[in-house]
């Protein structure tokens, strides 16, 4: 299977922050909680379309 690149970006300022890759076989969206540079806390960064 093929991993796919993804954006993050953070639920607060809505910024894309980070790339990541994805499996193909997950049908689901990341969320992950990470640092965001622009709001300077740790907040959920969900997947971009």
């Amino acid at each position: 299977m093929k991993n796919n690149k993804v954006s993050l970006a953070c639920e607060l300022c809505r910024k894309k922050n980070y790339v990541t890759d994805k499996s193909a076989g997950n049908p689901g969206r990341i969320e992950i909680k990470k640092y965001c540079p622009r709001c300077k806390v740790h907040s959920l960064h969900k997947e971009e379309v």
